[in-house]
């Protein structure tokens, strides 16, 4: 690759920041309250016009379970965001916690609500574009952050950084190591371009057969096999009601698709609008009485993405911590979403036939009753980066444990979290994450109404006993 040298810039530069979050999805979102909450001056940049992320601009149409099966256990600002998103939306129940639909515009303004209560100042459609980063002890630092908007190029500082891009951009473009992918770095899960569809007809579509895939009886199989559609890819279809008229789908896969690489997210976006339209003409032909008369009334402005990077942090999270339900002495949350990993291409079985086994889906291990495993805040600190936490589904794991803690719930949890701690070691530790005292950590935390049983040293493993937790 040829380079082209810019003569040296002299930037505006902000340096009136304590914490610094990159990326208004979930994650960023109760990262930044919880930070400012916790007193610290702080600043989120979000390169769309909105926030939210995967539950507003990517449109993904429900929430994944908020519970275990039991009881709720992703509580503070997690709990909180949930419950204000389903107020207004008039077929969602108070007591309803697991897949619950998600009105995007409302969750919009929900997100605005949060970070306005508690003071943090947001940059809209702004992009990160360069990290700075200086040696500090036996690693680096992060000392400046280029930020591109309509403003041009200028730079910003703070004491601590909180990499919420899902993609860890701060880390590995500060030299952070990191793994994408399987152990070679390939083969991503796929993206899903998820859409609406208005003027649905939704007494038909109740009573209707489900159109998930698991449902042998799902229209998805008789158009796959029709061959009229062959832009659409596979079986995968989920959709959830979001208002009146309006079904969202989060459906198909488009593959080879890289967040980190903006030429295939691109050519996604644009393949992504397609399939979309090509489901609606699919399902009006195929299920008339429910969407014979619908109409394509948007996709989302950005693609769902699953997977991309994951930092190597203090600890690894394994597959083998999610099979034995462990519990961790520093852990900031709890997870109890099922390993939930969708085939790249190379290994889907792109089956028309409902008594295959859903291959794109493949990897899938679900919790019974009551069951959940500890995120140990060492999974949020990037070896070798001092003052710089990462939170979402970029944390340090394994890929198929990433198949489980990279969906909203567990993403908000993390975030206050992150917070927190961001806030501690500014105060205390002169910026160093990795110094937080996590028993200080997750006192606050449970102060905040946080789900963190004791943990017993005696008994790592195995379900978690709820006298351990207050009541809720």
């Amino acid at each position: 690759m040829k380079h082209f040298n810019l003569p040296s810039l002299a930037l505006p530069l902000d340096n009136s920041w304590d914490v610094i979050v990159v990326g208004g999805g979930p994650t960023g979102c109760t990262a930044a309250a919880a930070a400012a909450r916790e007193g610290a001056k702080t600043l989120l940049i979000e390169s769309t016009a909105s926030l939210g992320g995967s539950g507003t601009s990517s449109l993904v149409p429900a929430w994944c379970p908020f519970s275990d099966k039991e009881k709720i256990i992703y509580r503070g600002l997690a709990e909180q965001v949930f419950n204000s998103s389903k107020e207004g939306v008039a077929h969602v129940r108070k007591s309803d916690l697991d897949w619950v639909p998600i009105d995007p515009e409302r969750l919009k303004r929900v997100y605005d609500d949060l970070l306005a209560k508690y003071g943090v100042t947001v940059l809209f459609n702004t992009a990160l574009s360069h990290v700075v980063a200086r040696p500090a002890g036996d690693g680096k630092e992060v000392s400046t952050l280029i930020i591109t908007n309509k403003a041009g190029l200028s730079a910003l500082e703070a004491k601590v950084y909180i990499d919420a891009t899902g993609d860890a951009d701060i880390c590995a473009w500060a030299g952070a190591e990191f793994h994408k992918g399987n152990a070679k770095g390939e083969r991503l899960m796929p993206a899903t371009h998820c859409f609406i569809l208005a003027n649905v007809n939704l007494e038909e579509y109740y009573k209707g057969p489900n159109l998930h895939s698991g449902n042998k009886n799902s229209p998805i199989y008789a158009i796959l096999n029709s061959g009229k559609y062959p832009i659409i890819p596979d079986s995968h279809m989920c959709s959830n009601v979001v208002g009146p008229g309006c079904v969202g789908f989060n459906a198909g896969h488009v593959w080879n698709v890289d967040n980190t690489k903006t030429e295939t997210v691109s050519s996604a976006m644009a393949q992504g609008r397609k399939l979309a339209q090509a489901y609606r003409d699919a399902l009006a032909e195929f299920h008339p009485a429910a969407f014979g008369n619908a109409f394509l009334v948007t996709t989302g402005s950005t693609i769902g993405i699953r997977e991309t990077r994951r930092i190597v942090g203090d600890y690894v999270l394994t597959i083998g911590d999610y099979m034995e339900r462990r519990t961790f002495a520093d852990e900031i949350c709890r997870n109890s979403y099922f390993i939930d990993v969708h085939h790249a291409k190379e290994e889907a079985a792109l089956s028309k036939n409902p008594d295959d086994v859903m291959r794109w889906e493949g990897n899938t291990h679900r919790y019974g009753k009551g069951e959940s495993h500890g995120i140990p805040y060492r999974c949020l600190t990037p070896k070798g980066l001092r003052n710089v936490l990462v939170a979402g589904r970029s944390i340090s794991c394994e890929q198929l444990v990433q198949g489980s803690v990279r969906v909203m719930p567990v993403c908000l949890a993390m975030g206050e979290a992150a917070g927190i701690a961001a806030t501690q070691a500014l105060k205390s530790h002169d910026g160093d994450v990795h110094a937080v005292d996590t028993d200080l950590l997750r006192k606050r935390l449970q102060e905040e109404g946080g789900y963190l049983p004791d943990f017993d040293p005696a008994n790592p493993t195995g379900k978690i006993a709820v006298s351990a937790v207050a009541s809720h």
